[in-house]
This record gives C-alpha cells, sequence and structure tokens, in this order.
C-alpha cells in the first residue's frame, strides 16, 4: 500500500502516492526513483503491460495518483491526456491550439515534461505557452504566453524547460527580452511575479538546491544561473558554454550532495562540480574538466558517490560511463556507443531507455560496467525521459507509449 503524503499550492491540496514521479526527472529531480520502490532484483525481467497511441513530441511522461499524464501533439493541437495507470485507458484529454513549426523540420510536438502540483498540471509548449489545467478533470486555469508578453525566443528546438514548481511558483527559463531570461509565475493565477537575467534560453529545467530551497539552480545558454525563489535576485552567474553558437547547454543539473551540483554539456565544454553556500550565498567550483562525462542531452544520475550517465555528442555515438564525483574520475565505460540515452535509478540498479528503443538494467556499481538483461520495449531514434512508478517504466518514442513491469 502506498502512503500518502499532501501536496499545496494557493490553497488547493492533492494526495501524493510516495511512489510518485510528479514532474521531470522524478520526485526529488534527480532521476531517482521514490525510497519506497522496491528493489530489482538481479537480471530483471522487463513485461509490457500495455501501450497506448501517441502523436509527435518528446515530452515524457509524469505519474500521479495512479494516473499517467502525458503532453504530445496531434494536428495542430497539443494535447495534454489523463491516463489509468493500470491499462493505459483515457480518463480525460485537453488540447490547445499551437503553430508551432520546429526551424529544422526535426518534430514539431512538445519537448518539455508536465509538472504536478498541488492539483494543477503545469505544461510548457514549444510555441511558448504555459498552461495550468486542473488535475481532475483537465480544464484550464490559466494560460500564459511567453513568446507575446515576455518576447521568449523560438531558439533552435522551440521551447524546452519543464516547469519548476517552487514555493507557489512556476519558475521556467524562457529566455525573454528585458531581463526575462527566468521567469516566475504564480501557480494559483499564472501572474508574472519576477523576471531574471539577460541569458537566452538553454533545453536544460531548473532544480531546487540540494539543501537550499530557498534558491533554484539554472543552466541557461550562457551557464550557470543559482536565483533566489522569493524575489529573483540573481546570487550566482556564471559563464559556461560553448565557444561555437551552434551548440546546446541541454543536461539538468544533478544533485551529488549536500549543496553540490553536477553542470555538464558536450561541445568542448565538460562537466564539473559547483558547491553553494547557503550561509553566504555564494557558489564556487569545486572541479571541471573535459572528457569525463560530457553530457549532449541526458541528465546523470548519482549514487554513493558516484555519477552515472552518457558521455558524448548524440551525433558520433555516445557511451555510459561512471565516474567519481568527488574529482570525475573515470571508473568504468560501457564497451559499445549508442546514439544517446536516459537514465532512472532504483535503489542500486540503473533503467537505461537508450535511443534504439533498448531497456537496460545495469547495476549501479563502479566496479566494472554490468549489463543484467537487455530489452527492447520501443522503436528507436527518440530520446525522451521515461517515468517510472510503483515497478512500472512508463516510457515513450515517436508514435506510443509503453508501461512495462520491472519484475
Amino acid at each position: 500500500m502506498k502512503k500518502l503524503v499532501l501536496g499545496w499550492i494557493g490553497g488547493v491540496t492533492l494526495a501524493v502516492h510516495a511512489a510518485d514521479w510528479p514532474q521531470f526527472l522524478g520526485p526529488d529531480r534527480d532521476g531517482v526513483a521514490a525510497p519506497d520502490e522496491k528493489a530489482i532484483a538481479g537480471a530483471a525481467e522487463a513485461e509490457i503491460l500495455w501501450k497506448r497511441p501517441l502523436g509527435s513530441g518528446f515530452a515524457g511522461p509524469v505519474v500521479m495518483q495512479d494516473r499517467v499524464i502525458i503532453f504530445h501533439r496531434q494536428a495542430d493541437e497539443m494535447v495534454i491526456e489523463a491516463l489509468q495507470a493500470a491499462d493505459g485507458k483515457p480518463v480525460w484529454r485537453s488540447s490547445y491550439p499551437s503553430d508551432y513549426r520546429d526551424s529544422f523540420g526535426f518534430d514539431n510536438g512538445p519537448r518539455a515534461v508536465p509538472a504536478v502540483a498541488g492539483g494543477r498540471i503545469m505544461v510548457h509548449g514549444p510555441e511558448g505557452r504555459v498552461v495550468a489545467l486542473a488535475w481532475e478533470d483537465g480544464k484550464q486555469i490559466w494560460s500564459f504566453d511567453t513568446a507575446d508578453e515576455v518576447g521568449s525566443p523560438q531558439g533552435f528546438f522551440g521551447r524546452a524547460c519543464a516547469p519548476l514548481v517552487m514555493d507557489g511558483k512556476v519558475l521556467l527559463n524562457v529566455g525573454g527580452a528585458d531581463g526575462a531570461g527566468i521567469i516566475a509565475l504564480d501557480a494559483a493565477s499564472g501572474r508574472l511575479l519576477w523576471k531574471a537575467t539577460p541569458h537566452e534560453a538553454g533545453y536544460a529545467a531548473g532544480v531546487a538546491m540540494p539543501g537550499d530551497d530557498s534558491v533554484a539552480a539554472f543552466f541557461t545558454r550562457n551557464g550557470i544561473s543559482v536565483i533566489g525563489v522569493a524575489d529573483g535576485r540573481v546570487f550566482a552567474d556564471e559563464t559556461f558554454r560553448a565557444d561555437i553558437d551552434a551548440s546546446v547547454n541541454a543536461a539538468t543539473p544533478l544533485a551529488c550532495g549536500q549543496g553540490r551540483l553536477f553542470f555538464s554539456a558536450s561541445y568542448d565544454v565538460g562537466g564539473g562540480v559547483w558547491q553553494w553556500d547557503s550561509a553566504s550565498k555564494r557558489l564556487a567550483n569545486v572541479w571541471k574538466k573535459v572528457g569525463a562525462l560530457d553530457c549532449h542531452y541526458s541528465t546523470p544520475v548519482a549514487y554513493e558517490g558516484h555519477l552515472y550517465g552518457f558521455h558524448g555528442r548524440q551525433e558520433s555515438g555516445a557511451t555510459l560511463r561512471c565516474i567519481a564525483a568527488a574529482d570525475g574520475g573515470v571508473r568504468w565505460e560501457a564497451p559499445t556507443a549508442v546514439p544517446g540515452g536516459t537514465l532512472i535509478r532504483v535503489k542500486d540498479h540503473l533503467l537505461v531507455v537508450t535511443e534504439q528503443g533498448e531497456l537496460w538494467i545495469v547495476r549501479a556499481t563502479p566496479e566494472k560496467f554490468d549489463l543484467l538483461r537487455s530489452t527492447q520495449i520501443l522503436g528507436a531514434r527518440h530520446r525522451s525521459h521515461a517515468a517510472f512508478s510503483d515497478g512500472v517504466l512508463y516510457a515513450r518514442d515517436a508514435s506510443q507509449l509503453v508501461a512495462v513491469r520491472v519484475r
């Protein structure tokens, strides 16, 4: 039986199951499954429970209260659907019109994973609309157009920042004009509360600083920004990006200790760990290097002093690596390169969904690359992030959503 805790925003309450996956990268936005999840035993068997057709997009699912929320595109509509987690049957469907067209003809669907908090579902479409929907029936509560209101540009691949809900605010890196690089909206009404930094948007989501929820950290196109949640005050602003214009910062900052975050990018940027001092409100670099764990778009996961993630560019092939969080020393590398993939940690095992559509079950150990099982669960050439709740992995490709029981 799942335990219940209580979520709250703006006077609206919603019971939250302890094993839920309510936002991008899970309960604590670090790619780690809830502690109540059962351990994966050995070479766990993967069983596909159900499949459901989807439209286009790269927005992965979230799971809450035995429902799966999925954000995708059908024709000229951005569609948000609530499905029963047990069998994929529809609960409700909501949509809004969109004229977004990808500049490179890549994909015209949404990129950002929704966030569920306080009885609301927050979505951020590639055309720049931020929409809040009622949990029960999907009715629209409010909408904020970042292109019209703060001048958010389309960029290379549309708006992609997954909403971060903190202290009754929805925080987003939208790259707007006149100091609206990062904005905060009131979660209850959608009203603009503050704006901060002049930086263009990256493709990474913001995170709460580990051990200090008064500030949030963002990986913008320019680099690292630490922002006060209450008023948008900029406490740290450090350039960490490629010299070339045709580059992106896309991996979300990863908590790897009290006040510690790992930032990483490809394009000869490299990765490193930064330490936050909550008393002085200062950020300091611990180490950084090129060639240790250079993440193109996938966010690594941490476990017992080590980081596990994909190193290298998607175009030339990426390899799964384990590095030491203390200094970036490489402990092992998988023998075979793949285009890329995403990771979820369930206790001492990694669930890796590759761009080839395979589910790898890998032991999270610095000793060696220990692949226990590989199962084809999806089509190839897709890079959305999966969700994991109550022993089930929910993942999507270009045409379907699948639910996979990991025994």
